[in-house]
């Protein structure tokens, strides 16, 4: 059984993969903004398997509340050896390119929430010797592209923080993985045309356990995405630079 604490439960991906590892029996910590939704996620994990929940709401950029929040899942689960996080929003690149403030919330909530909430977690591992860190990190990261470099440069610092925090612990016992999905059908892209390559959350879900299970670095979900990106980080920059991306 893992103890499992999330962060930004509420969100569509996070959700579908709580229900995963309610199915099998695992306690599970919810966090996220929305009280009334975290309860109710938590109910619904109850009655499919989960042996025990707990909720906490949290807004991820009040950086002292974070101890607390972990606090709260260790005690509540009876301690805790997995941590995913999937919280994030999706930025308005138009909005962040006009608006410095824009540019700065961004990034504290999809990059510098993460890395602030990752030490702690980071270090009581580390000192437990084992867990896993699992965080949603993004394709977008892959290499900057005008329609959405703002959110990509926040998933890049995920994404190389992720990588440097992953050579630290690997001789602690300690496992982090970096998950990048692709196109993701969930409501935050709700207003975009669907697609080939769009995918749903369960299916990102399931991958989602099964690598935290083997013990990945880094996964692509659904695993198209790796050859896809492959390509775009190896067009020279002189091309790059005149195809609207």
């Amino acid at each position: 059984m893992r103890r499992i604490l999330i962060i930004g439960a509420t969100s569509a991906i996070a959700e579908a993969t709580a229900r995963e590892f309610a199915a099998r029996g695992d306690a599970l910590c919810l966090v996220g903004r929305d009280a009334g939704r975290l309860a109710a996620i938590a109910q619904d994990l109850g009655v499919r398997g989960a042996v025990r929940t707990a909720t906490a709401t949290l807004d991820v950029t009040d950086f002292a509340a974070h101890a607390g929040v972990i606090d709260l899942a260790e005690r509540e689960l009876g301690g805790l050896d997995t941590l995913l996080v999937a919280h994030g929003t999706l930025t308005d690149q138009a909005e962040a390119e006009a608006s410095v403030d824009t540019l700065r919330r961004e990034f504290d909530i999809n990059a510098i929430s993460v890395m602030a909430l990752l030490t702690p977690v980071a270090n009581r591992f580390a000192k437990q010797g084992f867990g896993s860190i699992a965080v949603i990190s993004s394709v977008a990261g892959d290499r900057g592209r005008m329609s959405n470099y703002v959110y990509g440069s926040a998933k890049a610092a995920v994404s190389a923080f992720l990588s440097g925090l992953r050579q630290r612990l690997q001789k602690s016992g300690v496992n982090v993985l970096t998950i990048k999905p692709g196109f993701v059908d969930t409501p935050m892209t709700k207003d975009f045309p669907k697609g080939a390559l769009w995918a749903k959350p369960e299916d990102v879900a399931k991958g989602i356990v099964k690598a935290i299970d083997k013990g990945r670095s880094v996964v692509y979900l659904p695993w198209f995405w790796s050859l896809i990106m492959l390509v775009i980080r190896n067009v020279p920059e002189f091309v790059f630079k005149r195809v609207k991306l």
